[in-house]
């Protein structure tokens, strides 16, 4: 099993025990997500911009779709509760990979095989 896996099930599992009431942990809850969706996502960094950007939109969509779940008597809210956490470790991830992408475009590239008078490959003619 990957590690990307891994994390992403123990995401859904901390998602979950928050929202058990009595569960001791609740109030670290939120710090755990991110934490987790940082790791994960500094671990496997996402290289497509369209699968960037499909974690943006779930990351911002999730807790306004989940928050119509309210309307289903008894579990409505434990389940908008669970995909609530669950966008937050998403948001850790949305944000590692953001940090990802601008230290690649700040960082200059590895040019081993440029010539040494430098010039940035413009003609000086």
């Amino acid at each position: 099993m990957s590690s990307d896996r891994i994390l992403m099930i123990l995401m859904t599992l901390v998602a979950i025990l928050a929202v058990i009431p009595g569960v001791p942990m609740v109030a670290l809850a939120p710090l755990a997500l991110v934490a987790i969706g940082l790791i994960s996502g500094f671990m496997s960094p996402e290289d497509d911009l369209l699968t960037r950007l499909a974690y943006l939109v779930v990351a911002v969509a999730l807790p306004t779709v989940a928050n119509s779940l309210d309307a289903i008597p008894v579990v409505g809210g434990y389940v908008n509760s669970i995909l609530d956490n669950i966008a937050v470790g998403i948001a850790g991830v949305v944000v590692a990979n953001m940090l990802l992408q601008i230290y690649a475009r700040l960082m200059p590239a590895d040019d081993s095989g440029s010539s040494a008078g430098g010039g940035g490959g413009y003609s000086s003619e």
